[in-house]
């Protein structure tokens, strides 16, 4: 860990996503910057941002709560592999559940957070938003989000899933950013509302309710895909990387926003997935200065070394399908022969997703080795995301 300007940065600094933090850390009280850090909607992806008496809507980011589940099974690796039952499950989690934006559960699923008081502020803006999100809760989405099947070293099955809170997120973070006069684009500001006002809280609220339909669909995915498989969950990780929590840190309470960071509390538990043909970690946080620097706070996943438009080449949606503009760096060959090498079964996925456009995790966590300790090192079999001509307006 290095400091620039009082902020701590875990890797190798790029310039864009530290100088994106210095923005933030005007109004900040402490920021710190993860490993697999890279510019993000004006947060950068990875970083922790602290407030004394302000949120924001901006640093949380449009995917609010987005987050990740692993769940251990009990089943063995080789009771499924060997079985030669893999390619059939992947069939089964690929067309039983709804990947890609906008789509619809094929089961409508009822959960308690629909009586949330929070909907009393959202019903009267957004009327049809209740419907929308229950036709929602339980589908994937699309981008970086995945279902995937590992072993770990002692040869138990675990289920990992990545994605957030849907279209309901994506409103609630889009009315509450409007309303607190931020501007659109990646270098805005973050726009910062008074935790104390009406429209503070008011945001901390729907946040909280999109936290819980986040948790809820990702629940719902891994009891599905258990059930596909045929085995029961023993264990589970959980966590939200896009979020803001109360805490306390250097002595005082804070709001603390974390974009593509995960909570690495001594003894908490976290989930942090790799590209989809290399392996995830089931990792703990541990004490020390380094730890408390980085307000008990870890990397999320890889981050990315290549953007979509690098890798995928540049395209538009014409009513809905893909057209190419220019090609990319990255082949569809290219992409499988990583995938076939690591012995995984791919469904969906573009090369956007490619394992090329992805730091190597275990360099990234070696960044952190003095705030963490790796539980479990998991190996895919199994990947499943969108696919790639699938409508994602939000891709570039």
């Amino acid at each position: 860990m290095i400091k620039i300007d009082n902020i701590p940065v875990w890797g190798d600094p790029l310039d864009n996503a530290v100088d994106q933090m210095k923005v933030c850390a005007k109004d900040a009280a402490y920021c710190a910057l993860m490993a697999d850090h890279h510019l993000g909607y004006s947060q950068p992806i990875g970083g922790v941002v602290a407030y004394r008496d302000k949120i924001s809507p901006s640093g949380v980011g449009f995917d609010i709560a987005c987050g990740n589940k692993a769940v251990r099974l009990d089943i063995r690796g080789m009771d499924v592999i060997l079985s030669g039952r893999v390619e059939g499950i992947m069939d089964r989690i690929f067309h039983g559940i709804s990947f890609g934006i906008g789509r619809k559960n094929k089961k409508v699923v009822d959960d308690e957070l629909f009586g949330d008081t929070a909907w009393s502020i959202l019903d009267p803006l957004f009327p049809d938003l209740k419907d929308k999100a229950r036709s929602q809760l339980g589908t994937v989405g699309s981008g970086n989000h995945y279902v995937d099947l590992f072993v770990d070293e002692d040869d138990w099955v675990w289920v990992g899933v990545h994605f957030g809170s849907r279209g309901l997120g994506h409103t609630i973070a889009s009315h509450f950013l409007k309303a607190a006069g931020g501007k659109d684009g990646i270098d805005a500001e973050p726009a910062l509302l008074d935790v104390n006002s009406v429209l503070g809280m008011q945001y901390l609220a729907c946040m909280n309710l999109a936290g819980r339909y986040a948790y809820a669909g990702r629940n719902w995915v891994c009891q599905k895909v258990a059930g596909i498989i045929g085995a029961n969950i023993v264990e589970e990780v959980h966590n939200h990387h896009n979020f803001a929590w109360r805490e306390n840190h250097f002595g005082e309470d804070l709001w603390v926003v974390r974009k593509g960071a995960t909570p690495a509390f001594p003894g908490q538990l976290g989930f942090v997935g790799g590209s989809m043909a290399e392996g995830s970690v089931i990792l703990k946080g541990i004490d020390g200065q380094d730890s408390k620097d980085a307000m008990y706070s870890t990397v999320h996943g890889a981050g990315r070394i290549m953007s979509r438009t690098q890798a995928a080449g540049k395209r538009r949606f014409k009513k809905g399908k893909q057209v190419k503009i220019t090609e990319g760096e990255i082949s569809q060959a290219m992409m499988m022969e990583k995938v076939h090498n690591a012995g995984v079964t791919l469904r969906g996925a573009g090369v956007d997703e490619s394992p090329h456009c992805y730091k190597r995790l275990p360099e990234v966590l070696m960044a952190h080795a003095n705030t963490i300790k790796i539980v479990h090192n998991l190996t895919p079999f199994g990947v499943a995301m969108a696919g790639a001509n699938e409508y994602d307006p939000y891709k570039d």
